[in-house]
């Protein structure tokens, strides 16, 4: 069975960071390209991506301040969030990255505020 759970959101100055995981099971995580994505309301967007052999890419809003990484023995995925802006406000969720994105069940998600 896959499951995805994202932990790590909360509520955070603008300015401030956080750092978001999501353990992956049911899946073969390792050579899975992983993204991460979030949701507002009217938007939703790919923000971070990353291949099974580390080559990452970014939404152009958050280049030079998220970094995504990935555990292939803690099959976790990882996004550090810096000098966060109340525009990054949005639930966050991990899935498969491109160029297939979003192929597994999505989980609950978490959620990130950011307080101007």
């Amino acid at each position: 069975q896959v499951q995805l759970v994202e932990s790590g959101g909360g509520l955070v100055q603008a300015g401030g960071s956080l750092r978001l995981s999501c353990v992956a099971s049911g899946i073969a995580f390792s050579i899975n390209a992983m993204g991460w994505y979030r949701q507002a309301p009217g938007k939703q967007e790919l923000v971070a991506g990353i291949s099974s052999g580390g080559s990452t890419n970014y939404a152009d809003s958050v280049k030079g301040r998220f970094t995504i990484s990935r555990d292939n023995v803690k099959n976790t995925l990882y996004l550090q969030m810096n000098s966060l802006k109340p525009d990054d406000t949005a639930v966050y969720y991990c899935n498969s990255g491109p160029p297939f994105g979003g192929r597994y069940p999505w989980g609950q998600g978490t959620q990130v505020t950011v307080s101007s």
